[in-house]
């Protein structure tokens, strides 16, 4: 008989050790919390590096990145101010960081670049990687998580698990929105410069969002999923006229890199917590990427779950009463965030004359009233709380 292997003790057993998981393991050792913890990735360790998706990063989550020595400063290009506008109607305002009295309104990095940032403070022996959480066996005071690591099968003793990656599963508990729209992304080659203005554009297919990165514009292009079709069929010089055709003539795309596209929906669990469980990031949610709230979310998950950690032993991580807490501590942040988004998109993404003159008015009146910009960049760069 095999004998079985032993129970691999830890405090915490974070699942997926994303950017999202790797900032709450850093969070947690940064408070002083006498807690051990351990994180799970189906990916090899480091093959995050050359991964080349674009983030928007609000000057926020540099803010809570920071002390952990965790932002990569050099990787990231700055976004001193956006452009607002609608295609095909009046009306446009601009959010400038001067306005603001920030460095930046946010930043624009290569996934790969902030996960290796994050990924260089997480020792080895952290994390157990190229596994899959298989099963979690609730015991009274802990639970045994099963874990398959190829044809080996460990066994981890945690007293809580957190969910950090992967998005909601359709269930009762999941509120889900179809968009009916689908993001083709590109990065494109600006004449004249960027400059570092960022673009949101709203046309009745959905938003066209041009972020600065390096020298070019890293494109998030919403439509339907008919003409995802065809610009994922097209040749890189009929995407660029269908690209120049949707934006507009304040800037000419000369280069274009390879397309790719992924579907669009809310998904939004109404519970983030269960005995011994809790659910962050895209694991807890995953919304419309207008206005780039989802990633910085993710990260305020994470960081205030640390704090709500930071004076509890081991034997009080899975109180139902303290995971309660963290819960009804984010809803706000959570449904703001997504109210915001949700609003955004519903009420941009049609041609209707009525919503567009409305639009048209109410981006007047945006660019008439500075309190009303602040408030709309705020809810951008620190979510529905003000975090420091």
């Amino acid at each position: 008989m095999t004998e079985a292997a032993p129970v691999i003790e830890t405090d915490i057993l974070i699942v997926g050790a994303g950017p999202v998981g790797m900032t709450l393991a850093l969070a947690i050792r940064a408070s002083g919390a006498p807690l051990r913890v351990r994180l799970l990735d189906a990916r090899k360790r480091g093959s995050h590096a050359g991964d080349p998706r674009a983030l928007a990063l609000s000057h926020g989550t540099r803010q809570l990145l920071e002390p952990l020595n965790a932002w990569n400063a050099a990787a990231g290009t700055p976004i001193h101010d956006i452009h607002v506008s609608q295609s095909g109607g009046f009306g446009r305002t601009v959010i400038t960081r001067e306005e603001q009295g920030v460095p930046a309104l946010g930043y624009v990095m290569r996934y790969g670049d902030l996960a290796a940032a994050l990924a260089a403070r997480i020792a080895d022996d952290q994390v157990l990687d190229e596994c899959s959480l298989h099963g979690i066996e609730l015991r009274r005071d802990h639970v045994i998580a099963t874990v398959e690591r190829g044809t080996d099968t460990h066994r981890i003793r945690a007293g809580l698990v957190v969910h950090a990656e992967g998005t909601p599963a359709d269930s009762a508990d999941v509120r889900v929105a179809d968009y009916r729209q689908h993001a083709v992304l590109a990065e494109v080659r600006p004449q004249p410069a960027h400059g570092n203005r960022a673009w949101e554009r709203f046309t009745p297919d959905g938003p066209l969002a041009l972020l600065p990165i390096g020298n070019d514009y890293s494109v998030v292009f919403t439509v339907p999923p008919h003409k995802a079709d065809a610009l994922m069929a097209m040749s890189d010089a009929a995407f660029l006229d269908a690209l120049q055709r949707q934006f507009g003539n304040r800037l000419k795309f000369t280069a274009t890199s390879p397309r790719a596209r992924f579907p669009l929906a809310l998904r939004l669990r109404r519970e983030l917590v269960a005995e011994r469980e809790v659910w962050i990031g895209n694991a807890a949610q995953t919304l419309h990427p207008v206005s780039g709230q989802g990633f910085n979310l993710g990260i305020r998950d994470a960081w205030e779950l640390a704090s709500q950690l930071v004076n509890r032993d081991a034997d009080m991580l899975g109180s139902v009463a303290e995971l309660d807490r963290y819960g009804a501590g984010r809803q706000l942040d959570r449904f703001g965030s997504a109210l915001f988004t949700d609003g955004i998109v519903r009420s941009f993404s049609n041609n209707l004359l009525p919503l567009k003159l409305a639009r048209g008015l109410g981006l007047i009146a945006l660019d008439a009233c500075k309190p009303a910009r602040k408030f709309v960049a705020g809810r951008m760069i620190w979510g529905a709380r003000n975090w420091l």
